[in-house]
């Protein structure tokens, strides 16, 4: 069925659901977590339904989510509360980036403003604002690369708009066009890239990929017997000793 799907551009929301389908596989042991981790890094990176549809082929169709008691309408979708994280004001920590012939990193907590340059030549660069503040609700990231590479990570729900272009060279609108979670920041990546290149992605959080690994543990857990418990303690127990 899915070489009968058109070439039609998938969405950010359609990426997301896809994503949603998974961590409910791996909750439910459908999914080891490496397996659940190859997937989710295939579903970000998949451009069309037709490189989506195989990601859950075998996977039970998803049912429909009921609110809880008490409630009423559809249930409040899974997305990140932005409301400290975006508009926060104040100096950025960094506002630019040089490499040549080395490289720079802009990752962790930091602090973005509604400005941030970055030039390449011969060198890289990686702007990491999956753990990002910012200063304003929209943020202007220019990247030059010549005979170079920068990469521009964002996390999933922030609306992405590139204007950049590539002579002789590549930028990345994969991500272009997105459509935001509420709250979310826009991020427009605009500048050049000659004879080089300029990527833009989406990944999870590292506190993401840490939850989603701790309710898998949790999860074999809950459905190991006490036996298989002892034995894996004094497994341990031998190993240590």
């Amino acid at each position: 069925m899915g070489d009968d799907l058109p070439e039609i551009r998938a969405s950010d929301a359609d990426r997301d659901r896809v994503a949603e389908r998974l961590r409910d596989a791996m909750a439910e042991g459908r999914l080891s977590l490496e397996e659940f981790e190859e997937r989710l890094e295939e579903t970000y990176q998949a451009r069309t339904y037709r490189e989506l549809e195989p990601i859950t082929r075998d996977l039970p169709a998803p049912q429909e989510r009921r609110p809880a008691a008490g409630t009423t309408g559809p249930a409040a979708p899974d997305t990140e509360d932005w409301s400290g994280r975006v508009g926060v004001g104040g100096e950025p920590s960094s506002s630019a980036a040089v490499a040549i012939m080395s490289g720079f990193q802009r990752r962790g907590r930091w602090t973005v403003g509604s400005r941030f340059t970055s030039f390449a030549f011969w060198g890289g660069g990686e702007i990491d604002l999956r753990e990002a503040r910012f200063t304003e609700r929209e943020t202007v990231i220019r990247c030059v690369a010549v005979m170079g590479g920068m990469n521009v990570v964002v996390p999933p729900g922030v609306e992405v708009v590139v204007r950049g272009f590539g002579f002789m060279g590549g930028f990345d609108h994969g991500e272009d066009g997105s459509p935001p979670d509420p709250g979310a920041p826009r991020v427009i990546v605009t500048g050049f890239a000659m004879m080089g290149g300029v990527g833009v992605e989406r990944k999870v959080t590292k506190a993401e990929k840490q939850r989603l690994k701790e309710e898998r543990r949790r999860a074999k857990l809950e459905k190991s017997s006490p036996d298989e418990l002892d034995d894996r303690r004094r497994g341990r127990k031998e190993l240590g000793g």
